[in-house]
């Protein structure tokens, strides 16, 4: 079993080496000042873009001067807590423009989001008189174009955020190289880093975002103490991420360095350490290390019964039956969710938790009709929960629905599949899922021969799942591989080829060639050459298909037979044999040729019944 469970900024280095002297801001900051915000976006997505030039030598760098005040004004207070503070404070600043402008903007902009618009127009003002006093490349600005990255990506104005980020992150390439040994530019490119990330992440391109958290490690651990608690937290924060995208061989060691790291700093029982055991958790069951996870639960939930955390330990439980289930020990398993169950409310999000854990380990034992009725009831509370807790909701309808197609029952399964992909529609950070669940449907609607149907969620899944889990996931392949049958179901036989090829590469590197599911896309390869008439491309992975079969035993003998059996068809088709058949769910040659008389004949109205 595999283990569990989309920025027009051009890049420097592709363009002219042109020179170009003065501020390389100036051009599309005179445009923004012309531009009213519009009600989509206060500025076009390409004004952030800098002209093509590699930057001259500086001849006095501004990092060197420190970042001055243009004109005596009152400062800022270092922490402001309402927004008429905030413009208060910057009604004051106006006249100045300094790098207190920066500070104003990030205050509105942990303040909410109903003053995002106003922390981005301060935001630009900053951007002016930092490209007039330094430059266009120097860290302020570089800081500002962050903070604008940031506050765009709140305002769901994800190309606008991607271009400032990626002009930062441009600028700041080149001011390391001239002053590499200045900690805030490290510090300030690790905050581009998170940005971008988070930028991505929001956009469902979880596996670029990945790219930036590893840059954003690597640097932090250039600047921090090897065994400081932000060396914890950075890998603590990369172990998650890269646990979301089922990287598990990569998280697990960065989860133990967390860990470790946290067993200096804090206690045993401490919120911060059972943070870290439950993450290990989700790290060993997704490497089907189900003791180590249990492990970990365990030592979780004794820590958590000390602190009198109830909500967290009655999760914890939850999870600990779930490993239970997943190892076989299921009576075990059984009671620790009864225990769970009369701790909670009647109609709480955790009894419904528990029933869906329950009806779990009841399709283990194939009690389906107690199952059933163990998903009624814990849809019944969630469907009052989807505005509360969406994510949570989401996440539970994928487990139901998957338990309900264990049992065959499919029209509930995709209805519930469906309603998990329009609540992923406003959840930016369970993207990942999308992916997933469109081809879960794609695949249940194809099972139940309406194959149309399925063509639009499995070509939607490809690409989320690229995006979110990178070009060589299983998920991937087996998506690519269905959408494949789909297209030669609707007699698309040379875009069924296309997919089944690319599949076929996933498949490979990730099960290996004598795993089922190659096989079987080998088999899918011959079936949709066969279907073109191409038979001697379709013996070739017959044969591979046939050799498969061979290696894995004789325990395979029905496939063994079945496929030197295909194989002789396939060779009288070469023989042009009427009778031939393959692939095996069609019709000879001679039925097919009467059909199609059949069909081309003229039409003949029905005698008359009088």
């Amino acid at each position: 079993m595999k283990r569990a469970v989309s920025a027009s900024l051009l890049s420097l280095s592709s363009l002219p080496k042109t020179r170009l002297s003065g501020a390389p801001l100036t051009s599309f900051l005179s445009r923004f000042s012309a531009l009213a915000p519009s009600p989509i976006s206060p500025f076009p997505s390409c004004c952030l873009l800098l002209p093509p030039f590699f930057p001259p030598h500086f001849p006095s760098c501004p990092l060197r001067r420190g970042i001055r005040t243009v004109s005596v004004g009152p400062t800022p207070p270092k922490s402001l807590n309402t927004v008429s503070e905030v413009l208060a404070a910057f009604e004051s600043l106006e006249s100045s423009l300094d790098d207190d402008t920066v500070r104003l903007s990030e205050q509105l902009d942990l303040l909410g989001s109903e003053d995002l618009e106003k922390a981005l127009a301060f935001s630009v003002k900053a951007l002016q008189f930092f490209e007039k006093r330094d430059g266009g490349w120097s860290l302020p600005v570089a800081k500002v174009l962050c903070l604008m990255g940031a506050i765009t990506r709140k305002m769901r104005r994800y190309d606008d955020s991607l271009d400032s980020l990626e002009t930062a992150d441009q600028i700041l390439e080149v001011t390391r190289g001239e002053i590499s040994a200045q900690k805030d530019v490290v510090m300030t490119t690790v905050a581009v880093q998170l940005q971008l990330a988070n930028t991505k992440t929001a956009m469902g391109r979880r596996w670029a975002a990945l790219t930036h958290l590893r840059n954003s490690f690597e640097l932090k651990g250039t600047i921090l103490e090897g065994n400081s608690k932000q060396m914890g937290s950075a890998c603590k924060d990369l172990a998650e991420a890269l646990a979301v995208v089922l990287v598990f061989d990569e998280a697990l060691p960065l989860g133990l360095r967390a860990l470790e790291i946290y067993m200096r700093h804090f206690r045993e029982s401490s919120e911060e350490v059972i943070q870290v055991r439950r993450l290990l958790g989700v790290i060993y069951s997704g490497l089907e290390e189900y003791e180590e996870a249990l492990e970990q639960s365990e030592l979780s939930r004794r820590a958590l019964e000390c602190l009198g955390l109830d909500e967290q330990l009655c999760e914890v439980e939850i999870d600990g039956a779930n490993i239970l289930i997943e190892l076989g020990r299921l009576e075990l398993a059984t009671q620790t969710l009864k225990r769970v169950a009369q701790k909670t409310e009647k109609e709480s999000e955790t009894r419904a938790f528990v029933l869906i854990s329950m009806a779990k380990c009841l399709c283990n034992q194939e009690k389906f009709g107690d199952a059933k009725r163990c998903l009624e009831i814990a849809c019944g509370i969630l469907d009052k929960k989807e505005a509360e807790s969406p994510s949570k909701v989401a996440g539970a309808y994928v487990e139901m629905s998957m338990l309900y197609e264990t049992m065959d029952v499919y029209e509930i399964a995709l209805s519930l599949m469906k309603r998990t992909l329009a609540i992923l529609q406003d959840l930016p950070q369970e993207r990942h899922l999308e992916g997933s669940v469109s081809a879960r449907v794609g695949w249940l609607l194809l099972y139940t021969k309406r194959v149309p149907l399925s063509i639009p969620y499995l070509e939607s899944a490809i690409v989320k799942i690229k995006d979110c889990f990178g070009p060589k996931h299983f998920g991937l392949g087996l998506a690519t591989k269905h959408l494949g049958q789909a297209y030669l179901d609707t007699n698309q036989p040379q875009s069924a080829v296309e997919m089944f090829l690319r599949a076929k590469d996933i498949i490979d590197e990730s099960f290996g060639l004598q795993h089922e599911d190659s096989i079987d896309t080998y088999q899918c390869i011959a079936n949709a050459y066969g279907t073109m008439g191409s038979y001697e491309r379709a013996m070739e992975f017959q044969q591979h298909v046939i050799d498969a079969w061979e290696n894995n035993g004789s325990g395979s003998w029905l496939d063994i037979r079945e496929s030197h059996r295909l194989m002789e068809q396939l060779k009288k088709k070469v023989r042009g044999e009427r009778h031939a058949v393959f692939p095996a769910n069609s019709l000879p040659t001679f039925l097919l040729e009467n059909k199609s008389a059949q069909d081309d004949s003229s039409y003949r109205a029905p005698d008359c019944p009088i």
